[in-house]
Parts: structure tokens; sequence; C-alpha cells
């Protein structure tokens, strides 16, 4: 099929992945009300088209947290991800790599943190959650540390698991024991170019960073009991202490969505916050990406560097989010789309698309660098 978007990427991927990982990518929690307002709110904001500005040079070079990047963008972390291509999470750091941006390597990913720092020829950011088990949280931040992750990005809207009803229906974390082994095995037979390339060719299956304290239980139904017992629910603000205690490089606040959060994070002394709902599969009903994120960066300002994801499908989409008050945007759902679709290659091929839309998108609203990106690109409603 010819692959001209966003949404080409996620059918083809749909083709191509067995169901319980499309799902898994795709869907949100409860009744997914979040996950469509992320989508629907973002592509609501109306834009200004301003005329007879020099746009013949469009700059989209960007700073954040000391590093130079060739756009405002980079990979958000994405769960699994390393199960939608063979040894996902390595072939999507090189595609990061290659176009200029940051990629995000999850604590939850298929590959571990020494594996990827093998495939990445430049360093990438790395996530946390925080565990019940700071002992190993600890083994993981030096790991980083040793991989060379110049940015943490410790993720704060996980204290419990959104309730995923599409995992249960595919199989993924609803069908235990061999029941779900093999609902989920002829899942993977009815997709036989991802059972050969992933399922045979990409061994060993393991969850990379957690693998140590997993031991032998490798199965799915294994990895959602573990993140079920060893996720803390109890966390609060001074528990962040013990992270900054252990890391001394940027560190930036993931999953805020209310104005008193971002004063906290101030307040803590992060260096910068992601305005995210987790991508509609935490609370449903919760503010969109879009809503949450001009009153956030209101009562920040530049006191920190605030982030956004959420709903983005389109580089046009990105110059919303700049234009509403993020700094940079994070893509979650786009490159695992296009991970799943065409591997390295489909990952590489996004990029270069939302760097497209984004050099238009900004021509066409008369900017030409991304400094003069502010809230006066929107059009007033009326």
């Amino acid at each position: 099929m010819i692959i001209a978007s966003v949404g080409d990427f996620r059918e083809a991927a749909r083709r191509r992945l067995p169901r319980f990982l499309f799902e898994y990518i795709d869907g949100g929690s409860f009744g997914e009300v979040t996950l469509r307002h992320n989508v629907d709110d973002l592509a609501g904001i109306t834009l200004r088209q301003r005329v007879l500005r020099d746009v013949a040079d469009i700059d989209l070079v960007t700073g954040l947290f000391g590093q130079r990047l060739a756009m405002p963008v980079a990979l958000a972390p994405v769960g699994l991800a390393g199960m939608n291509a063979r040894r996902g999470e390595c072939q999507a750091v090189r595609a990061a790599v290659r176009a200029g941006i940051p990629f995000t390597l999850s604590t939850v990913s298929a590959c571990s943190l020494s594996e990827v720092a093998a495939a990445a020829a430049a360093p990438f950011w790395f996530q946390l959650y925080m565990l019940r088990d700071r002992g190993f949280m600890k083994d993981l931040l030096a790991q980083a540390r040793q991989a060379r992750c110049p940015v943490l990005m410790f993720t704060v809207d996980l204290p419990v698991s959104g309730l995923r009803y599409r995992d249960f229906r595919s199989g993924l974390s609803g069908a235990p024991g061999l029941a779900g082994t093999l609902r989920r095995f002829g899942q993977a037979l009815a997709r036989p170019a991802w059972a050969w390339d992933v399922g045979l060719l990409g061994r060993p299956h393991g969850f990379g960073n957690v693998a140590p304290i997993m031991g032998q239980r490798t199965g799915m139904q294994d990895f959602f009991a573990w993140a079920q017992k060893n996720f803390d629910p109890s966390i609060r603000w001074s528990d962040l202490d013990f992270i900054r205690s252990e890391w001394t490089g940027p560190l930036i606040i993931k999953g805020i969505l209310d104005p008193e959060d971002a004063r906290e994070a101030v307040a803590f002394g992060a260096d910068g916050i992601v305005v995210s709902n987790h991508g509609g599969r935490q609370l449903d009903g919760a503010l969109s990406t879009a809503r949450a994120l001009p009153p956030i960066a209101d009562a920040v300002g530049d006191r920190l560097t605030v982030l956004a994801d959420g709903g983005v499908r389109s580089g046009l989409d990105v110059l919303r989010l700049l234009a509403l008050g993020a700094k940079g945007v994070l893509l979650g759902r786009a490159w695992a789309y296009a991970l799943g679709a065409q591997g390295e290659a489909g990952v590489a091929r996004l990029l270069a698309l939302i760097e497209a839309e984004l050099r238009i998108a900004m021509a066409l609203a008369g900017t030409r660098s991304v400094g003069e990106i502010d809230r006066r690109l929107i059009a007033a409603s009326g």
C-alpha cells in the first residue's frame, strides 16, 4: 500500500502485526474517550494563515536540555515496542539518530539498555517508572549512566494501570495460562511475515530491562502480573528526592495534566515536564493534551521546559502543540505504527514525513523558525 500519512502507517501495522500487539498500540482505557479527544481537540486548533512573510528558509533546529535537535520532536517511550519489529527498539533508535532527534527507551522495553546502546550511534534518553524495589531502580539508573543517556524521563501517571479493555479482548492481558498462550500463538500465525521475522528470527524474546527480576517468567501474563505488583502506587513528590539523588542530569517529569502539579514540578526542581495523559491509556475522561497544555504553560512560564504528547498524527499537529505552549513534541503511537509497518525504514520515513509537514505548515503560517512559534499563531475563535 502507498504510505503518505500516519494513518497509512497505522493501517499497514494493523495488517502486519498480530492482533494482540496492534490493539496494545492502538487502544486506550475504558471507553477511550480521552484517546479520541487527544486527536480531535488537537485537530480542532485553528491556525492563522499569514502571507508575504519571506518563508524561503525554514529553520527547524531546536535546543533542548543541552542538545541540538534537527527539529522540535523526540520519540516517546513506548512499552514493548521492540516486539513490533525484530529487536524493534534498536531499529527505532538508529532511525532517530539519523534524523537528529532523541529516542526515549522505555523501562518496559523488549530490548535492554545495553543492547540499545550497542545499536545506537549517539546517546538516547531513558524513561523510568517508580518501582517498589528502589535497589533495582538504582541499578537501572546506573545502567542508564553507563549507556551515556543524557536525559531521564520519569513517568508519574501510572500508579496503577488504567483498564484497557482491548487488551482483555485480544488476549494480551485477559487470557492467562495455556489458553492465553495458544490464543496469542494463533494470532501470530495469522501474520506469517511477523511470525517469521519477529517471532522466530527476533529471539530471544524477553522484557529487556526488567528481565533480571522477572527471572524465568517470560510470558505476557507474567509481565502484566509483575507490573501490577511492582509499580508503586504510594509514590509522592517527596519520593522523587530518591531519583534526584541518583541522577544529576536533566530530569523530565512525564504525565502532568494540571497546573498545580506543574507548579509542584517547578518547586521540586525538575528541568522539564511532559504534558501528557499517557495517550488516553490511564484516566479516561481526563483532559486532552490540547486543552491541558495552555494553562500549564502559563503556570510555569520559563521556569522549566514544557514538552507535550498525545494525538499527534502529523507535522501540522506538531506546530499546533508548539503554538499552544510546548517547546518540543513527543511522538508515541506514530512511531510505533511506523515500526510495526516497516521497521527501521518505516520510522525513518515517518520522521521525514513529519519534518516535511512541519516545514510546510510553518511556511503557510508565516513562521521562519521554531523560536517564532507561539500562541499568536492560533486564530481567535468566533
